[in-house]
């Protein structure tokens, strides 16, 4: 069963949670020691993270951010504060998504087994099945590259950029799929979160040797030829 990470320190809200996870047969676990989410992340291993951003000690923002270094699991924000601002840092870190309190069970519900879903049908469906291109190969089991034997240390978001567009070689992937293949609501999502991440990517496999490997079409989107 999947395992779902609560980070709220309203124990109200935590248990109404918690409750309601288990309802739909996934595993709740809330946290009480805010001081170590890593640790308990990495000790209970989630398959998803449901994260607030005012915390006691850190905020959800580093929390964000100290997970993202060392795993790709989906995080949702769930928090009261809910600026353009606060969203756009959200993703920019590295959340899948971002829910406004207070909200509603049931879509929080639906958004949580949408993103499930989402994040984990790659290695159940494409598992083995390296696409390669231009000296670039692109290691779905692993969710890793290589060029030419360098590896390329990919973010999650770095690397469903990079399925995207290698799934679609010699298609211009507009800049609308990319957001909505990458955000469960993209009219959450700056855009330019999109162009950071393109950016990134094109530097990191650029580092590695190969260049020009991510082309642009102004007004169109992105292509790798």
């Amino acid at each position: 069963m999947q395992k779902i990470m609560i980070v709220e320190d309203e124990q109200t809200i935590r248990q109404l949670l918690m409750e309601e996870i288990a309802k739909w047969q996934l595993v709740p676990y809330g946290v009480t020691d805010f001081a170590h989410v890593l640790t308990d992340f990495l000790r209970e291993t989630p398959q998803l993270i449901l994260l607030d951003i005012n915390l006691p000690v850190y905020d959800g923002f580093y929390w964000c951010q100290k997970i993202r270094e060392v795993s790709k699991v989906p995080i949702i924000f769930i928090s009261s504060r809910n600026t353009n601002m606060d969203m756009v840092m959200a993703m920019n870190l590295g959340a899948d998504d971002f829910v406004t309190k207070p909200f509603s069970l049931e879509v929080l519900m639906a958004k949580i087994k949408a993103l499930l879903r989402r994040s984990y049908k790659y290695n159940e469906t494409t598992a083995d099945q390296p696409l390669a291109h231009n000296g670039l190969t692109l290691n779905v089991d692993t969710s890793s590259a290589t060029v030419q034997g360098t590896s390329v240390d990919l973010s999650k978001n770095e690397y469903k950029l990079l399925y995207l567009l290698m799934k679609n070689q010699g298609k211009i992937m507009s800049r609308e799929k990319l957001l909505r293949a990458l955000w469960e609501d993209e009219r959450f999502v700056d855009d330019n979160t999109l162009t950071v991440n393109i950016n990134r990517l094109r530097k990191k496999i650029e580092a590695a040797g190969l260049l020009n490997f991510i082309e642009t079409k102004v007004g169109q989107g992105y292509l790798v030829p």
